[in-house]
């Protein structure tokens, strides 16, 4: 199984030092280090400069998410190409992107990932198609709740992972509200993720779930059990049953 853990931003709103404290002595090992705010974004780089080395010995997969609230798109491309010159890949939200000649200079590093029901594009996989078609070698973050949001059948989470399953580079997790707010999974989202197990737990997962320092533990173990061998033979006893 690829790496499984957990975004800062989930843990710690804004604080992306207090987010990495809370995994100390965590079964993480992999990490999205969170400037959701471009405020946040200097101080982030910043510490990525002075710790990499300290992070990529404690974690197998380190990335990083990009502001979302962007008011000078060559500022911010040119900022997180610091990153990327450092082998951090940055995880970018479709309606961030307007000059799409700027990010072309982040090549494979630069992560789209797929939005909920609130977003005015990048929903689907109708949506996100000019994109990558606009950026052939971006790859794809694909956020299986915000997926499940948008469809609660699973149909369009299927479809974004046929068409664009090749871009596949890593896997945000969590319950998604219609609002967008990020929860622990449910039943019921969890046994929606063990139907795409095969797919999800072939890249590194990032639980978005907003938990506190008591719960982490609970989410990684219910995220690694969701992407289990065992949770695929459950479903595929489901569907057997279901289909007598």
């Amino acid at each position: 199984m690829a790496p499984i853990g957990f975004s800062t931003g989930a843990l710690a709103r804004g604080d992306f030092r207090r987010g990495l404290a809370m995994l100390e002595g965590e079964k993480a090992d992999a990490v999205e280090l969170s400037a959701l705010r471009a405020r946040e974004l200097g101080q982030l780089l910043g510490a990525l400069t002075n710790r990499l080395g300290e992070l990529r010995a404690r974690f197998k997969h380190v990335s990083l998410h990009a502001p979302t609230d962007c008011a000078d798109e060559v500022s911010l491309v040119e900022q997180l190409r610091g990153a990327v010159e450092k082998g951090v890949c940055v995880v970018v939200h479709p309606d961030v992107i307007h000059d799409v000649t700027l990010w072309k200079t982040l090549g494979s590093s630069l992560w789209i990932e797929n939005m909920d029901s609130r977003k005015p594009t990048g929903r689907t996989a109708a949506e996100l198609r000019p994109l990558f078609e606009q950026l052939p070698e971006a790859r794809l973050c694909f956020d299986v709740g915000h997926a499940r949001q948008v469809d609660t059948t699973m149909t369009e989470a299927r479809r974004i992972v046929a068409d664009f399953g090749d871009r596949l580079a890593q896997v945000h997790m969590s319950e998604v509200s219609g609002k967008g707010e990020h929860f622990p999974m449910s039943l019921l989202a969890k046994r929606s993720f063990e139907g795409m197990a095969e797919v999800l737990a072939r890249v590194p997962v990032i639980l978005e779930s907003t938990v506190g320092e008591d719960g982490i533990a609970e989410e990684l173990a219910e995220a690694r059990e969701v992407l289990s061998p065992a949770s695929q033979a459950r479903r595929v006893r489901r569907d057997h049953s279901s289909t007598k």
